[in-house]
């Protein structure tokens, strides 16, 4: 019996990578995203290369979306064993420009997704009388106030410190949570962070790009696959023994 694994934001990006390491893995994948056509496309691709997929629409903002998306995807593919709360989104905010939108919209997505998406586990773990991994996208930007993401970096010290919490009062349940914390990775998000960063100093695009390279140890952006590989780690038996933590897989921005 294949084990199953609930992805968001799987339709591009990080979220796809991770969707495609996890169904190598042997997993049985919900290719989750609000995008129908790109959920669609990446459950396709691994349901063509011999694994098994479906595509699950949701917005991880909407908690009843969240609870129905997992409940389909534990009847449909018959089982629940990971979540990988990875939806999110990261405008540039420089602090005297944050807008009440712009806050409830990245903490709706980051943070209430993220709770949401614990919830929905719990409940179905519980259906399924076993334990579970819960796995939350973090940032380094999660460790160190980034600059001109404010809100962002607030969001996802937000789930850096729900991470930690769930981890205590989820023990009891055989329930582990950790964290993924992604340093710049070459993305369609990344990408639009670097416009506006650079289209802000007045610069060509790519100026964001290479000041933020400038901080990483090992000199390169990152892939969406290196992400996955952490992601593929924590999924699997080898991270049985690990909770409340957030792994930084940056290329050394930030050291503890």
């Amino acid at each position: 019996m294949k084990k199953v694994a609930f992805v968001t934001g799987a339709g591009q990006g990080i979220g796809r990578a991770i969707a495609l390491r996890l169904a190598k893995d042997g997993f049985a994948i919900a290719v989750a995203d609000y995008n129908r056509e790109t959920a669609k496309a990446v459950a396709e691709e691994i349901n063509a290369s011999n694994g098994s997929a479906i595509a699950v629409t949701v917005d991880v903002s909407n908690r009843e979306q969240v609870f129905a998306a997992v409940e389909e995807t534990r009847k449909k593919l018959n089982g629940f064993d990971v979540i990988v709360n990875n939806a999110g989104v990261a405008p540039s905010t420089p602090i005297e420009s944050i807008t009440e939108e712009v806050i409830d919209k990245v903490y709706n997505i980051n943070v209430k997704g993220v709770i949401w998406g614990m919830q929905a586990a719990i409940q179905a773990f519980k259906a399924e009388n076993h334990g579970g991994k819960i796995i939350n996208a973090c940032s380094q930007a999660g460790h160190v106030g980034n600059p001109e993401l404010a809100v962002y970096s607030s969001s996802k010290f937000a789930v850096r410190g729900l991470t930690q919490t769930a981890a205590r009062d989820l023990a009891p349940l055989g329930i582990t949570v950790n964290g993924f914390c992604p340093g710049i990775v070459k993305t369609p998000m990344w990408a639009e962070i670097d416009r506006q960063v650079s289209e802000a100093a007045g610069k060509p695009i790519g100026y964001g790009t290479e000041e933020f390279a400038k901080r990483i140890t090992l000199g390169r952006l990152s892939e969406p696959e290196d992400v996955a590989a952490c992601v593929s780690y924590l999924a699997g038996p080898d991270s049985n023994y690990m909770t409340g933590q957030s792994l930084l897989i940056d290329g050394g921005m930030v050291f503890n």
